[in-house]
């Protein structure tokens, strides 16, 4: 006799809801790694920072923990329709969005309409920049959502993406 193929049989309602929900809870959260699954809002200019960013991530040593589900390459397509359906899906699939904030981003019309997709959402969303002190020209989301914004530090990053995954 075999075992372990009960289908669910036994389950109450209430223990079925239970496991449904925390299936939910784990995929929203991240890997069980203590990553959180995270979106990277970027100006396109600047792939080469934030493919550093992602680098970070990957590095064990790192305090900065994440699974990126942002887009590696731009979709291959000048429909803004297709383009948004995907983004939306990759945004849904995270807890929080990062947004890369440097002189170019304030005039990414993808970038703030990333935030406002985020936030829709319900997503937490953290600015960061690199440098001493942040851009002087942001993303309009973020000023008029009042973003959070930290400098790119490893403990800093990691404590606001923490910070905002919770808060959702």
């Amino acid at each position: 006799m075999g075992g372990g193929s009960g289908g669910g049989r036994g389950l109450t309602p209430d223990e079925l809801k239970n496991l449904q929900e925390k299936a939910k809870k784990s995929l929203k959260d991240g890997d069980g790694t203590g990553k959180c699954n995270v979106f990277i809002s970027f100006s396109s200019e600047d792939l080469g920072e934030v493919n550093l960013l992602r680098g970070q991530a990957k590095n064990e040593n790192s305090d900065i923990e994440f699974n990126d589900w942002s887009l590696k390459e731009p979709f291959d397509s000048k429909k803004a329709d297709y383009i948004k359906r995907g983004i939306r899906e990759r945004i849904r699939q995270c807890s929080v969005t990062v947004v890369y904030i440097s002189d170019k981003t304030a005039d990414s019309k993808w970038v703030n309409w990333e935030i406002q997709e985020s936030i829709a959402m319900g997503k937490g969303v953290v600015a960061m920049h690199k440098g001493n002190s942040a851009p002087t020209r942001l993303p309009k989301a973020v000023t008029e959502n009042k973003v959070p914004i930290v400098p790119w530090n490893q403990k800093e990053l990691a404590k606001a993406i923490k910070k905002q995954s919770e808060n959702r």
